[in-house]
């Protein structure tokens, strides 16, 4: 797919051994051609669309002489157009002939034969338009009574993605669901209505097992798989909770070490993926070992679906552990959230850009271990990432004179030196290193400054001061070399 603002959920193999038929010998196809060049024109017009391709004047021409056809190819065809198609106008609203598109797919829910009842069901799973969905709620319901199970399961599917996308449109689906699953006899279809309601309402599937967990070792496979997933699921929830609930630390620490067992095997790190986020809340504990566990259990369970919330869960840890009273731990946890998302960063480059920011503060930290992890971070990241190197840059200089160590600020110089390309930037790093220095020679003017013959508001040049806050609650600068100087006041004692 090359244009990127468009979603399709199908692969298509296109060629390009020849030149795309222009818009009117299309239209002239789809109006007046056989059921073959009607077929023909519609797979030109889709893998054009895939190409980028605006053709809204054949919208109305499809809409007229091909959607009525009952032909089972173009149907498919129709189904893989309607999925990629621009439906709203520019400012976000539902195009007019959409209306018609929707009358359509309604006669197609309630079409006596069961493929094209059940392919329709699945299409509407990949809808993003409410709108479009509204109409079609009670012949999507009544889907779930017809005497065929391909339809009844793909209805299940239907109803649930509906549910998890806009509830509003079925707010009583877990409910309608359940009693299907009491009332169905077949298993792939009672497969589909477990799993909505271990994902949409998990009590009432554990309501449901309950009433019929002495018949367990008679259902299929299939279903019994799904049971054993909630099994789990709900072991690893209790797990979860009792690591949150309980004082002990030791205890917390056995129980974390079941979830990593669970982990183990593949089926259930899948179900350990989906608690990712309940995982993290055992961060609460103070204890320095349990975060560490939870933190490396949550990485290992990470994935595409679920990092983004991992990092802004980190991300506000970090800023927490800022604003607390420094201690040993303090300084050890920021490392190890560093580290996290250090590795988040390098496992999952678009999540990057989010977290330099807030790590580039703590370039300034008075631990140096945890300064040096930062630093780490930035100079792998600046390598890898060369669409992050602006970033870096302006990040790097802005935290620059408040870096505290030599090492840190050592560092910070190479990665400035190494990747300041452009004029504006080698310029920026000049005047921020000229700042910092201070007023020249440095320690006569320090002696000047103390002995009152130059004012600190005088100088031309002075380094940006880092702020402190004193104990009533006020700004003050300090100067880093007259700070560690005795006036000569207390020379002359």
């Amino acid at each position: 797919m090359t244009a990127a603002e468009n979603v399709c959920y199908t692969l298509i193999n296109v060629t390009s051994d020849s030149e795309p038929p222009s818009e009117v010998s299309l239209k002239t196809d789809l109006e007046k051609g056989e059921i073959k060049a009607k077929t023909e024109a519609l797979k030109k017009v889709i893998i054009m669309i895939l190409n980028g391709e605006k053709l809204p004047g054949l919208l109305m021409t499809i809409i007229r002489f091909v959607l009525p056809l009952q032909d089972h190819t173009i149907k498919k065809l129709l189904l893989v157009f309607w999925e990629i198609v621009p439906k709203t106008t520019p400012d976000g609203k539902l195009l007019q002939e959409m209306i018609l598109v929707c009358d359509a797919y309604r006669k197609d829910l309630q079409h006596p034969n069961e493929f094209i009842r059940g392919s329709t069901l699945r299409f509407l799973c990949k809808l993003k338009e409410s709108e479009l969905l509204e109409p079609l709620m009670p012949a999507i319901r009544a889907c779930l009574e017809h005497r065929h199970s391909y339809v009844r399961r793909n209805a299940v599917l239907a109803i649930y993605t509906i549910y998890r996308n806009f509830e509003h449109l079925i707010p009583d689906a877990p409910e309608l669901i359940h009693d299907f699953l009491v009332n169905e006899k077949d298993a792939s279809c009672k497969r589909n209505a477990f799993m909505m309601l271990i994902h949409a309402d998990q009590d009432r599937a554990l309501d449901y097992l309950s009433t019929c967990i002495d018949q367990v070792h008679t259902f299929g496979d299939i279903l019994q798989l799904v049971i054993v997933e909630l099994i789990y699921k709900a072991a690893a929830q209790c797990y979860i909770d009792l690591i949150i609930k309980e004082s002990d630390n030791n205890v917390k620490l056995i129980v974390l070490d079941r979830l990593i067992e669970l982990k183990e095997h593949p089926t259930h790190e899948r179900v350990l993926q989906d608690l990712v986020m309940d995982i993290l809340r055992v961060l609460s504990t103070p204890d320095l070992e349990v975060r560490k566990k939870t933190l490396q259990l949550a990485l290992d369970l990470v994935s595409s679906r679920n990092v983004e919330e991992l990092v802004i869960v980190l991300k506000k840890e970090v800023i927490k552990t800022n604003n607390v009273t420094e201690h040993e731990d303090t300084d050890k946890y920021r490392q190890l959230l560093v580290r996290t998302l250090h590795s988040c960063s390098v496992r999952f480059p678009d999540m990057a850009a989010n977290v330099i920011p807030v790590l580039m503060e703590f370039l300034s930290d008075t631990n140096e271990a945890a300064a040096a992890d930062v630093l780490e971070f930035v100079r792998e990241a600046i390598q890898r990432f060369d669409n992050l190197r602006p970033l870096v840059i302006e990040k790097m200089l802005e935290v620059f004179h408040a870096i505290k160590t030599v090492k840190i600020y050592r560092g910070a110089l190479w990665i400035l030196g190494e990747y300041c390309s452009t004029k504006e930037d080698i310029q920026s790093v000049m005047t921020e290193v000229r700042r910092s220095l201070g007023e020249i020679p440095i320690v006569d003017n320090e002696i000047k400054k103390e002995t009152g013959e130059v004012k600190p508001e005088d100088e031309v040049s002075a380094a940006p001061a880092q702020k402190l806050v004193t104990e009533m609650g006020t700004y003050v600068t300090q100067s880093a070399l007259s700070s560690n100087r005795p006036s000569k006041k207390e020379e002359d004692r």
